[in-house]
Parts: structure tokens; sequence; C-alpha cells
């Protein structure tokens, strides 16, 4: 794959942050890919996440289905979410790059923002959506926006349909693996770095599938219970961001460093945060059997090297956390509807079978899950740009 197709940063006129769009490559004239906030946010790291989108894009084609892919892009914006002024700069942000909204890229939430913020800025930068781009592509417009607009209202057990699923994608993945290696559900231990939208909603998946939570690390620390974790107290405990009220401990449950989760006694790990959590060096404190990409990005390549060549097995967030984007797309093409039921059986069937190739794929070509899925990509890409037409 080469270059992206396009690269830009913009600077704030306001507070001289920086905000960055990446679009690695159209399909059908357009490209799809959320848009983050966090301090820090370089080019580097939106170019990285934009190529993962259009990798996305391409492992969920399906010749039969309604949706058929776009191109992949990603945005970014360098201020922590949680400053004054963050409000403001997303808004500004979003007014700098309505041309390009309107014209082929369509965004939504990432790391630090809500879908609701990206509505509400995207309306107040005179948007009509965050994803009209993609409109023009759509057989029924008025009712293709209806059924998502449905399918947004939807919430299960007090945790909203969008949010529920990509957890559902992320605890596939982990079941899938774990059936493939013989392991029975009940008494495996799960450590999450992250409660927010993808780790809360993976940590209700799978502790309703028997496996035991035994870590989740918030930004005030870890909370550990070698006996289980009660999940559901701590997603009602939770705020906006993911920060869970301390005062909904139990006496059992302990209070540890940041980076406790790293080291946890448990056998799937699932960095569900920040993108660079596992690097070279605390690598070496993981015990886990498996590392469960459900974050953008969150284990360096060099950490992931050093990982394979102790057993420890790294499924890639390119497959791992796509069902958050293909549920999209889903929903608004007619593949599913707004019933939860339909839209998780189609997040599972979709996403164990991704699993199950990359893993078959890996076990035959001798490689890395993530080298797999790059070998799948690779083999659909000409298949998507002969049919739907491919710039960049």
């Amino acid at each position: 794959m080469t270059a992206p197709l396009m690269s830009l940063t913009w600077t704030d006129h306001v507070t001289g942050r920086q905000g960055f769009l990446v679009v690695d490559r159209l399909v059908r004239g357009v490209a799809s890919g959320g848009l983050r906030m966090r301090p820090g946010c370089t080019l580097a790291e939106v170019t990285g996440l934009a190529r993962g989108m259009t990798m996305k894009e391409a492992l969920h084609y399906d010749p039969a289905g309604r949706y058929v892919p776009l191109g992949g892009a990603k945005g970014g914006i360098d201020c922590d979410p949680q400053d004054p002024g963050a409000y403001d700069l997303l808004v500004r942000y979003l007014r700098a790059m309505r041309p390009y909204i309107e014209a082929f890229w369509t965004t939504g939430e990432d790391l630090g923002l809500s879908q609701d913020l990206v509505d509400r800025a995207a309306a107040e930068a005179g948007l009509v959506s965050s994803i009209q781009a993609v409109y023009p592509l759509l057989d029924d417009e008025r009712a293709a926006r209806r059924r998502l607009a449905d399918a947004f209202a939807v919430e299960v057990d007090g945790i909203g349909l969008d949010e529920l699923a990509g957890g559902c994608g992320v605890a596939e993945s982990v079941l899938a693996a774990l059936d493939r290696a013989g392991v029975p559900y009940a008494g495996t231990r799960v450590a999450l770095q992250g409660l927010g939208t993808m780790g809360g909603a993976t940590a209700r998946f799978l502790t309703r599938a028997g496996l035991k939570v035994v870590a989740v690390a918030d930004v005030k620390g870890t909370l550990a219970n070698p006996d289980g974790l009660d999940v559901e107290a701590l997603l009602a405990a939770r705020d906006a961001y993911g920060t869970v009220d301390r005062a909904a401990l139990r006496p059992g449950d302990r209070e540890l460093p940041g980076d406790a989760w790293l080291s946890a006694d448990a056998e799937v790990l699932v960095p569900a945060a920040v993108s660079y959590a596992v690097d070279a060096v605390n690598q070496a404190g993981i015990k886990a059997r498996w590392v469960v990409e459900a974050a953008n990005m969150p284990v360096l390549a060099e950490a992931e090297e050093l990982l394979a060549a102790r057993g420890v097995v790294v499924l890639p967030d390119v497959v791992v956390n796509s069902g958050t984007n293909a549920w999209w797309w889903w929903t608004l093409f007619g593949d599913i509807g707004a019933d939860p039921d339909e839209a998780f059986a189609h997040i599972r069937r979709s996403m164990r079978a991704l699993i199950d190739q990359m893993l078959a794929r890996a076990e035959a070509d001798g490689t890395t899950p993530r080298a797999a899925a790059h070998a799948i990509v690779t083999d659909r890409l000409p298949v998507i740009a002969e049919r739907f037409g491919w710039y960049g």
C-alpha cells in the first residue's frame, strides 16, 4: 500500500492547537473514519489510524451484503477533551473540515469524543451530518437515516446499542480465540484498560459469557479483585469518560496503581483505552496468553515482537474493534435493523468468521495474526478496487 491520498494539518487561530485529517483511500468516492481528541495527538498517529480504517473496511466486505466498503480516513485534535475550551475547539475544527465532510469524509466518535458531542458540534459547524458524504450512495436516504437514528435510540440494560456493538465484536473475538484453543469460558480471567465506550461494553459481554473480569484500569488507577469485579456495578458508577466512582467498590475490591492491569493474573488482556499503551519495556510484565486490541494501536510493534517471541498472541485492532464501524454501515445500508438481537447476531457471525480466518491464515503461514490480517486485506483490495473504484 502506498502513501495516504491526502494529509493535512490545521492550526486553530484561537488557541494555536493543531488538528489533523488523513484520507488513506477513497472507495466509491468516500472514506470512513472517526475523529479523536487527546493531548499529544499527532499526524503520524492519525496516519496510522487512517490506514487501519482502510483495512477494517476491506475486511468486512461481503459481496452478498447491501453495504459495500468505503475507503479509510481519520481525524485527530491535539487537546484534552476535558479542557474547558475543548468543545469550542471541536466546533472550529469541524467548521474548517466542513468541505471535506460534505464531499467525502464520513466521521464520528472516537477516543475522547462521544457521538452525541460530535453530532452537536457538527450541527453548530453548519453540517447536515457528520456522515453526510455517504448519503448519495444510499438507495433510500430517508429510510436509511431513520433506521440509523432508531438504532442509536435503542438501549439494552442501560447502555446504548451503538456502544454495545463494538464491545460485542471485541468479546466475540476473545471467545473465538478461546474456542480455537479449547479453553473454557468459565474461570477465564480478563484484565482491561479502560471502562469507557469500548471497554465497558466488552466487560459486560465477557462477564455474561462466563468469564471473570479481575482488573479494570481508568484514569485514577486499577481496580482489582481476584474473585472477579462486579462489572455491572462499575458500569453504573462510571462517568462520561469511563472513570469509576470508588464509592461503588466492595470490601474485597482493591485499588492499585494505574499500570497494574498490565501484570494482572489473567489469561486475557484487553487494552481498550489509549494508543501506545504497551511498549517494549512494560510488555515484560504481561502474564496473559492473549492481548486483544480493543483500542486503536495500543501495542507498539517492538512490543508485539517481544510478546510473540514468548508465546503471547496479539489479536490486532483492525479486526478486533472493527465491529463498531461495520455496525454503523450494516444498519445504514439495511443489512440489519434497529433490533439489538439482530445486530448482535450479525456482529457475532461476522467477527467470528474474521477471527477464525485470520488465526487459520496465521497458523498456515507461520506468522502473527496481524500479518495474517494484512494478507487477507491484500487479497481483497484488488477485488474491491475493480468493482467499486479506488482512489489513492
